[in-house]
């Protein structure tokens, strides 16, 4: 088993010399965000100057207590587009690590998870995931952490079982071998997670600006985390 120091000079090792396209590719889920958020915040000013005074005020924060409860939904949904970007995005990096890709295409690799073939997987994969992770962490905090470690693996599992026998695995036995090839792993993730920590801060010193490099860099050394545990089974 490789260490968090060689994953994560492994990791500098792919992003050599495409730095640019690395920052560009995982720039695009983030602007697309902020233009969603946008028009939600437009169409939210538009109403509120056609509604929002008197008896329409006291109605819009009635309305919006109500909306509170379907904040659940609403978390779901942005857990669900976030694993359609993220999980392109580390099957692009896997693909440079083992050689079998070259050079990333940000417009297109940025959506590489909304392909028909995965499309429907990776949604059902973040709704059940999320669903299970929800449930343990109704228990106790520790568990719900412990399983989404234990869980973490799954769509790289269901993009290697797809692109090996060019058919969908099941949604729950995918996640049995992430359980499975976790196991005994999850501290090791864990810190590597923990390793990360001062980048962040710094991300953070600069309103965040910071995580345009940081983002790739942390989603190559998953990358290369789940090839070391692959080549060590």
């Amino acid at each position: 088993m490789k260490t968090t120091s060689e994953l994560k000079m492994e990791a500098k090792q792919l992003l050599k010399g495409r730095w640019g396209k690395a920052v560009l590719l995982n720039l695009i889920p983030t602007l697309l965000g902020i233009a969603v958020l946008f028009f939600v915040f437009l169409a939210g000013a538009i109403w509120f100057v056609l509604h929002g005074s008197g008896d329409g005020m006291i109605s819009s924060v009635s309305e919006y207590q109500q909306s509170n409860a379907s904040g659940g939904g609403t978390s779901l949904v942005s857990a669900i587009i976030s694993a359609l970007f993220m999980s392109g995005i580390s099957w692009t990096y896997l693909d440079i690590l083992r050689g079998e890709k070259n050079e990333i295409v940000p417009f297109k690799d940025a959506f590489r998870g909304f392909q028909g073939v995965f499309l429907g997987g990776v949604i059902l994969l973040a709704i059940v995931t999320n669903i299970f992770i929800s449930l343990w962490t109704l228990l106790l905090i520790i568990p719900g952490i412990v399983k989404a470690y234990a869980y973490a693996q799954s769509y790289f599992i269901y993009y290697d079982q797809i692109q090996q026998t060019g058919e969908k695995p099941k949604i729950l036995d995918t996640i049995t071998a992430s359980r499975r090839l976790m196991k005994g792993q999850k501290g090791r993730l864990f810190w590597l997670d923990l390793s990360f920590i001062g980048w962040h801060i710094l991300a953070l010193l600069t309103i965040g600006i910071g995580y345009l490099w940081l983002n790739p860099y942390i989603s190559a050394t998953k990358a290369a985390f789940y090839e070391d545990l692959q080549n060590n089974l």
